[in-house]
């Protein structure tokens, strides 16, 4: 019998400002076969769907056999086709999410292909850099001496010569979400992946802070030429098991005693190509099996003198998490910014029950935490902790446009 892995697809008008309810989603296998046609709730969200995928031992090793499987997706609002999503990934035991954005009132049919993971394909190696760079005078687009966790990365699809190729405007925790599930699979040790966020999040951060690009004239943060950045492939699957990590410690970026900037930190898979002093992908997962923490593993490759940093500011947001999780019994200011906020959401997401705003954190607080939590894939805990704050942020922000 085949492994089984599953799939959750949202459907939301341009943004996640605005999910779209009754949006009929039809599932193709890889011959054309018809599994199954979903359609979304008042959130956006069909229900999660089971489906056959590749024996888990496929994405241990790098062997031929491809370690996912592909499913097609058709969707359709009034029985019309506004998007076709090809070579979505599912693998075994693992949480695929594929998120679609879609403006109902437009005649074309928008159009997606899921290009394969870095690891299956074949991509060059990156072309080395040092891991600590000169800082150059600010050209005003980051807010120096300390590093800033931007509202938006502006990724170019191409190389920097090719400027007519296109910029995409994506919120921070989804540029490195969509990088991450580019680079590993999310069938690895949590550790490994928690590793492999904080070296994406370090290398995106140092892109920033020195102003790598925009210095040089260019206006994008970055690019997804392999060689030089990450993989970054816009609208493709991501992943359940790194989307929770990601959230966790997005603030977060590697660094060393004496320096201010995160630490420029290269990777490579380790199998095809080779990068002697930093990490390798296929080695982070071997060393996350034998139980290895995450920083043990990023110590392993950048060396016992690195630590970790959070960044004091997070762009684009009304209110920086205190620290202090809330939950049933809390009280206080933030407790009623939370409310105000769910109560900001509920006017797109009906789900969320509207508020009392008394700054009291009760059953009803708890409850619409809880649903927020389902609809945005975060633990449901009913605790609005460091990463519930921040997406409800990113969420309030997006529903009301209030941010700068």
């Amino acid at each position: 019998m085949p492994d089984k892995g599953l799939l959750q697809i949202g459907t939301f008008e341009k943004d996640f400002s605005k999910p779209l309810q009754n949006t009929s989603v039809e599932i193709k296998d890889s011959t054309g076969k018809i599994i199954d046609t979903l359609i979304s709730d008042e959130s956006g969200q069909t229900p999660t769907i089971s489906l056959d995928a590749p024996p888990v031992e496929y994405s241990m090793e790098d062997v031929v056999f491809k370690p996912y499987s592909e499913y097609f997706l058709s969707v359709k609002i009034s029985g019309v086709v506004k998007a076709v999503v090809d070579g979505v990934q599912v693998f075994s035991g693992t949480n695929a999410i594929q998120n679609i954005f879609i403006q109902p009132e437009s005649d074309i049919t928008s159009h997606i292909t899921v290009p394969e993971p870095v690891l299956w394909g074949d991509y060059p190696a990156k072309i080395p850099e040092e891991d600590i760079k000169p800082i150059p005078p600010s050209k005003g687009f980051v807010v120096l001496p300390d590093p800033v966790v931007p509202e938006y990365v502006i990724v170019h699809a191409g190389s920097p010569q090719y400027k007519s190729a296109p910029n995409y405007w994506v919120p921070f925790k989804d540029y490195i979400k969509n990088v991450a599930s580019c680079e590993i699979y999310s069938t690895w040790p949590e550790t490994t992946i928690r590793a492999n966020i904080l070296a994406i999040l370090s290398f995106t951060l140092n892109r920033i802070y020195t102003e790598w690009y925009t210095g040089k004239g260019y206006n994008f943060t970055i690019t997804n030429t392999t060689t030089l950045d990450h993989a970054y492939s816009h609208g493709r699957t991501i992943f359940k098991e790194i989307s929770v990590v990601v959230d966790e410690i997005f603030t977060s970026f590697i660094t060393k005693a004496g320096i201010r900037q995160p630490l420029f930190t290269q990777y490579c898979d380790g199998k095809k190509s080779s990068c002697p002093g930093h990490m390798t992908q296929w080695g982070s997962k071997d060393l996350g099996i034998q139980g290895l923490s995450a920083i043990d593993i990023l110590k392993r490759f950048y060396g016992q003198d690195i630590y970790l940093m959070q960044a004091k500011k997070v762009s684009g947001i009304p209110k920086s998490f205190s620290g202090t999780n809330l939950q049933t019994g809390s009280r206080g200011a933030d407790v009623r910014t939370i409310q105000e906020q769910l109560n900001g959401i509920s006017k797109n997401y009906p789900a969320i029950k509207k508020l009392r705003v008394d700054g009291i954190f009760g059953p009803a607080t708890r409850e619409s935490v809880l649903i927020f939590q389902k609809a945005f894939k975060l633990p449901e805990t009913g605790i609005v902790n460091f990463a519930t704050w921040y997406r409800i942020s990113d969420i309030y922000v997006a529903v009301t446009k209030i941010a700068a």
